[in-house]
């Protein structure tokens, strides 16, 4: 990878790098020109060795010195620059966790000539020293951030250099093109193969269809990411709070037979199979005089108008009434999957016009769990995480998402300034917009302003 910078102000920096809490360990980890000679003016090998005598990729068992005075038993990590997280020097001293110590460790180090890290410093050196690209820089921090088994795959796979892999493939094309054009233009005299229409119109279609491939993963990223805002909405009793509890594993809404029980939005957040839902359970559609449970039932509404996914509830033994047709109309304007639930009773709901309104229905009996796993096949089905492969890479935030569609309407321009029979020249033009924003999304031509608002957001110590 292309080394883009390297870093100026060359301070050695520590931080505390694991959560801040008690633990079983605790690490601080130190990084720059003098990792070492702090480190060793703090640590007492055990049998009085130095760092600086050790290889790369070595440990040392010892003790965290505070002038005379031991701190703690601790193990000290040594890496040799290059070969590192940063690309620096780096030691990692490795002490029992706790709040307590892990400060005390730190301060230490601080008092021996290193300075603290800044949010995401550790990660922003190993960018600015060719060990990361942008994409991958920001996938550490949704690894971390992961609350799934397919987002930390997903982010995994960003950092391994999928995402990376998948842009330069266009980029290639794209400069190839470009410079192929340029020299045809700049050196007439030359033997140089002309470039047709043909050739022009075959790279971009490529780009086009991969980066509008790279656009559809966006949306099902995010729902294995961040998750769906999703409403639970139908008339009372038709066994709204029983399904969320169902969902949750817990017993989140209370159930009663009692029309009206939940009179305010219950909210929990849940994964069902691939996809984060951020559930709400709201109050059941109906006319009534109580206040607590008319507010209940407008905040229900407003819900339903701004939800990424709704799960329209209807009761298997009872038969459409005003409010489920009022249901039905709103699931036009927003993915709905329809739930007939009590599928254990007598059928006296009309499924037929419910299916003229919403295409995928589930059946499930929400007190006994049958059908869940029909539910969550569908859920992911509707959020586009079952067509959704991880390893390929995908758009994990709104950066990357408007570096692409950028591209992608630069590369639509090159083509429509083709068909017009423009100059070469102003085709050109549209091709380098293109893959210059490929190469701010992978941080090769980033500015200041945006490689510190990517690392703005880190944790300290990252």
């Amino acid at each position: 990878m292309m080394v883009i910078t390297v870093i100026q102000n060359n301070q050695t920096i520590a931080a505390i790098s694991t959560a801040q809490g008690e633990g079983g360990m605790g690490v601080i980890r130190i990084s720059g020109g003098d990792a070492i000679a702090v480190a060793d003016r703090v640590f007492r090998h055990i049998h009085g060795r130095r760092l600086d005598e050790m290889k790369g990729y070595t440990a040392a068992f010892g003790k965290i010195m505070q002038g005379s005075e031991a701190l703690d038993e601790a193990v000290a990590l040594v890496f040799r620059a290059p070969h590192s997280y940063t690309g620096e020097d780096v030691v990692e001293l490795s002490c029992h966790g706790g709040l307590y110590i892990t400060r005390q460790v730190l301060r230490v180090v601080l008092e021996a000539g290193a300075v603290p890290a800044q949010p995401g410093e550790f990660t922003k050196r190993a960018f600015l020293n060719g060990k990361l690209d942008l994409t991958e820089a920001e996938a550490v921090i949704d690894i971390i951030s992961a609350k799934s088994r397919s987002a930390a795959r997903a982010a995994l796979s960003v950092k391994d250099g999928a995402l990376r892999r998948q842009i330069n493939s266009v980029k290639g094309d794209l400069l190839g093109l470009a410079a192929h054009l340029a020299a045809w233009a700049d050196y007439p005299e030359e033997d140089i193969a002309d470039v047709t229409d043909a050739d022009i119109f075959t790279v971009c279609n490529r780009a086009e269809d991969k980066l509008q491939k790279l656009l559809l993963t966006y949306d099902s990223g995010q729902a294995v990411k961040q998750g769906i805002d999703t409403v639970i909405a139908g008339r009372p009793n038709v066994g709204k709070s029983t399904l969320m509890n169902l969902l949750s594993g817990t017993e989140k809404s209370i159930v009663t037979a009692i029309p009206g029980t939940t009179r305010d939005v219950v909210e929990d957040t849940v994964v069902a199979g691939d996809v984060i839902l951020r559930l709400s359970d709201t109050a059941g559609l109906r006319d009534t005089d109580d206040t607590v449970e008319k507010i209940g039932v407008d905040r229900a509404k407003q819900r339903l108008e701004q939800c990424g996914m709704l799960l329209a509830v209807f009761d298997n033994s009872r038969a459409l009434e005003a409010f489920d047709y009022h249901l039905l109309e709103t699931a036009q304007n927003v993915p709905t999957i329809a739930i007939i639930n009590k599928t254990d009773l007598p059928n006296q709901l009309d499924i037929n016009k419910i299916k003229s309104y919403i295409n995928k229905i589930v059946y499930i009996s929400a007190a006994t769990g049958e059908g869940k796993d029909e539910l969550i096949d569908a859920i992911t089905s509707l959020a586009g995480t079952d067509k959704l492969n991880p390893s390929e890479g995908i758009l994990s935030n709104e950066r990357q998402r408007a570096n692409v569609s950028a591209a992608l309407k630069a590369i639509r321009e090159a083509k429509a300034a083709l068909s017009m029979g423009l100059t070469y020249d102003a085709v050109t033009v549209t091709l380098e917009d293109a893959i210059g924003e490929l190469s701010e999304m992978t941080g090769e031509r980033a500015s200041d302003e945006i490689i510190d608002r990517v690392f703005h957001n880190f944790c300290v110590g990252k």
